[in-house]
Order: structure tokens, then C-alpha cells, then sequence
């Protein structure tokens, strides 16, 4: 699920009006239950708030506290993160511990997650700018639809002033009736012939010689006079038109230098990486530690988490006070497995409980936006009245604990698999059959899943 983040810090937030009581409560709305968790990472939050207003020198010497999360899969240690991230408006990364035991992903490669949220900030920022320049890019778009609607005409000055004037009120008022039209819409289906910049430039990857590294290479970049004003002309519609313009103007209006720095500097001040599966490269229960190539990751993501400068393509960035949250199951192995330079630095720890059947209906019902809200929702708009009874919400959740139970235990994502499962049949049929109500109750519930439940082979594949 992709989390689109908001571009600048809440104001509230920022000013410090958040307190970490309140911070759970923004959770609570999200993800239910895990209330340690919960607070550990709100009190994170704000003591990077409360660092703000501490003197340079006290700042400096005041790191965050990073947090390793212990859980088993889907009782939500990515989503409170993922919701804390998105309540401050900090640049946020997930990778994948695991990733990194892969041939290629040893030594500086582990730098990567530095760059890539520099790359996500620098996106934010980007928003933010544009945003703050979008009325001055669509004024400065409706000049360039009307000159290519009327061009502008030049004529010989004559003598006589009140003469020269004539054909210049008589375009500016032709000019003004076009702009009314324009707004209004009326001029929607004409074309316009559109300058824009040619973004075919061909790319390459190539090979870094410290290590498997893949870098994207524009050639634009490195031969800007031949790529960089390179233009062609293409027709569109006038709605077509001002979308390609309004892009063109935003990038135009917006510094790139200054979106860098600005990016650099919150990734630098309030940049969250999330380090999930952290218990795959720990070493294995009844082992003899851990094998060589999963401590070589732990150590070269020590110094990441240490403090250290990165190299970006917009500029260095030091670690030093990036927010580090990790989370892993840990059956097979424990937290003290990992090497213990990265377990000092992961100096608060917070354990996630299993869902409980209680757990799962809520999940189901409370939350922004969830999952029965989602269905009903999407079926709307094809006017189908979805509801649940309390019965059959209760009847899935029981389902959901049975299966988890009997196979693997998935928490809370074994939910949507049911769900999708038991509206197979309404959400094939759609509207096609014409506005309708459809009622979900615990007897649909048991006719669908029944057979799964029962045949655990089956519910193996299928749920």
C-alpha cells in the first residue's frame, strides 16, 4: 500500500502542539491496539519537536532514540510508522533487510536507503513548491492558451494616435471574449500546436566498481547542450494543453537548487528509514552466531545508523539524527543475535502483540478507511448498497483467527483475503444487474468460506 505523504510539516506538529498523548490518538485512528508501540514512537516524535527548541550546540549532541519493533507479520509495525511519518510530514523510506543478503547488496550498497530518501524529500519538496507557485503557473498558462489562440499581430505604427490605438483595443477585447470562453470551457474541443521538451533521452545503468550498484545515467546530464533544449512541437486539445503547460511552468517556476537543499535538510532533521525483516539477518536459534554475510550487512548498516555522510546526487547528507525504526518477527532468532554495536543502537525496544479476535473486528470497522468501508465504497459507484451485518463482520473475523491459527499467521492481511473471497461473486457482477442492495450476513459468511476453512490444504493456497 502506497502512502502518499504530505509535503510540509503540520503546522500543529511543528509548532509543537502535539503532545505524545495526542500523537496516539492520531495512531488510534489508523492502526488499532499496539498502544507500546504506540507511545514509543510518539515520544520520538516529539523529542524531535523538543530538540527544535534546544540551543545548536545542546541539538548537535541530541540524537533519536531509535526503536526496534518485535511482532509477528501484519499486527502493524509498518503501518504505525508509515502513519507517524505521514502525521509529521517527515521523508520516509521502508526497505527490506533482507534485500541486502542478496549478491550486490553487501558493502556501500546499503547507502542506498540514504539516497532513496533523499529522493522521496526531494518529491515532497518539489510538491510543496509547486503548490506554493500554482496560481502564478495557471495566470501565466491562460496567457500562453490565448496567444496560441490569438497570436499576437504586429502592425505598422501609424501618425495618428487615436488611429494606432483602434487595433489594439479592438485584439485586447477579441483577447478578453477568448479568456471568458476559455474559462468557461467553451473552447475545450479546438487544438493548439504546443512546444514542449523532448523527455526521450536514453538512459543507461552501469556498474560502479565498489560494489553491484546500479545507477540511472541520464544523458541530458552529462551532455546538457545537446539534450537539454531539445523541443517538438505536438497538437492538443485545450484541456490537453493546459495540463502539458501547467507542468511546464510549475518546473519552470520552481528552483531545483532550492527544492535540493531543502530536501537535504529535512532528510537531515526529520528523515524516518523503516528497516523491516531485521530479524533475517540476525543469526539463527541454536546456531553459532551469525554467518558472515549477514553480519557484513549488520555492519554496514552500523555506521548508517551511527551517523555517517552519504553521497547523493543532490548533495551530502549526514545520518546523525535520521530516525531509524526496525522491526522484525524474530521466531527463529532473537534481538540479542544481532551483533551488539547495532543493538546499542536500537536502544528502545517495544514488543507487538498477536491480534485478538476483538483485534480483527475492529480492524474491520474502525479505522480511517477501512476495509468494509472500502468495499462499500467501491461498489457505490456502481449503486450497489453493500452492508455487513454485526453477525457476519464477527463470522470473518472468527475465520480469519481460525485460518491464521491452522497455517501461516499473517494478522491482520488475512482479512482482505476473506473479504475479497466472500464478495467475489457482488463485485463480478457489479452494477450490471442494475441498482441493488446487498446484505452480507453471517450465513453468506460460512456458505463462502465453510469449505476453505475446513480443507487446510486448500485454505493454504486460497486464503
Amino acid at each position: 500500500m502506497t502512502i502518499h505523504l504530505p509535503a510540509r510539516l503540520d503546522e500543529r506538529t511543528a509548532a509543537g502542539g502535539l503532545s505524545p498523548r495526542e500523537i496516539v490518538q492520531e495512531l488510534d485512528r489508523f492502526v488499532v491496539g499496539q498502544d507500546k508501540a504506540k507511545r514509543a514512537v510518539a515520544v520520538a516524535l516529539r523529542n524531535r519537536i523538543r530538540r527544535q527548541a534546544l540551543s545548536p550546540e545542546m541539538a548537535a549532541e541530541v540524537t533519536p532514540k531509535n526503536i526496534l519493533m518485535i511482532g509477528p507479520t501484519g499486527v502493524g509495525k509498518t503501518e504505525i510508522a508509515r502513519r507517524l511519518a505521514h502525521l509529521s510530514g517527515s521523508p520516509f523510506l521502508k526497505v527490506e533487510a533482507s534485500k541486502f543478503t542478496e549478491v550486490g547488496y553487501v558493502g556501500r550498497d546499503v547507502e542506498s536507503m540514504v539516497r532513496d530518501l533523499v529522493s522521496v524529500a526531494v518529491e515532497l519538496v518539489r510538491r510543496e513548491k509547486q503548490e506554493e507557485v500554482r496560481e502564478r503557473a495557471q495566470r501565466n498558462v491562460e496567457e500562453q492558451l490565448l496567444d496560441l489562440l490569438l497570436p499576437p499581430q504586429r502592425t505598422p505604427e501609424p501618425e495618428d494616435g487615436a488611429e494606432q490605438s483602434r487595433p489594439r483595443d479592438a485584439f485586447q477585447a477579441t483577447r478578453e471574449k477568448l479568456r471568458e470562453q476559455l474559462r468557461q470551457g467553451a473552447l475545450d474541443h479546438r487544438q493548439v500546436e504546443v512546444e514542449v521538451r523532448d523527455r526521450s533521452v536514453p538512459s543507461f545503468q552501469i556498474l560502479s566498481s565498489q560494489g553491484v550498484e546500479e545507477m540511472d545515467v541520464n544523458m541530458k546530464d552529462l551532455l546538457p547542450g545537446l539534450f537539454g533544449g531539445r523541443t517538438r512541437r505536438r497538437r492538443f486539445t485545450i484541456p490537453e494543453a493546459r495540463e502539458v503547460l501547467q507542468k511546464e511552468e510549475e518546473s519552470r517556476l520552481v528552483d531545483a537548487e532550492e527544492v535540493a537543499r531543502l530536501a537535504v535538510t529535512r532528510v537531515q532533521e526529520a528523515g524516518i528509514i523503516f528497516i523491516d525483516e531485521m530479524d533475517k539477518i540476525a543469526g539463527r536459534e541454536g546456531g553459532h552466531g551469525p554467518d558472515v554475510s549477514r553480519e557484513g550487512v549488520q555492519r554496514d548498516i552500523l555506521p548508517i545508523v551511527e551517523g555517517t555522510t552519504v553521497s547523493t546526487k543532490f548533495g551530502t547528507v549526514r545520518t546523525d539524527h535520521i530516525l531509524f525504526i526496525a522491526a522484525g518477527a524474530f521466531h527463529v532468532s532473537k534481538p540479542s543475535d544481532l551483533i551488539p554495536e547495532l543493538q546499542g543502537r536500537f536502544p528502545i525496544r517495544v514488543e507487538l502483540t498477536p491480534l485478538t479476535f476483538e483485534d480483527l473486528v475492529r480492524i474491520l470497522r474502525e479505522p480511517k478507511g477501512a476495509l468494509l468501508s472500502q468495499y462499500t465504497a467501491l461498489l457505490s459507484t456502481e449503486d450497489v448498497d453493500l452492508t455487513f451485518t454485526d453477525d457476519a463482520v464477527e463470522e470473518m473475523a472468527r475465520c480469519a483467527m481460525l485460518v491464521n491459527d491452522q497455517t501461516e499467521n499473517i494478522g491482520a492481511r488475512r482479512l482482505a483475503t476473506i473479504l475479497e473471497t466472500v464478495l467475489e461473486d457482488v463485485s463480478f457482477e457489479g452494477g450490471s444487474a442494475g441498482p441493488r442492495t446487498v446484505r452480507i450476513d453471517a450465513d453468506e459468511v460460512r456458505r463462502r468460506l465453510s469449505g476453505l476453512v475446513k480443507d487446510q490444504d486448500l485454505s493454504r493456497f486460497i486464503l
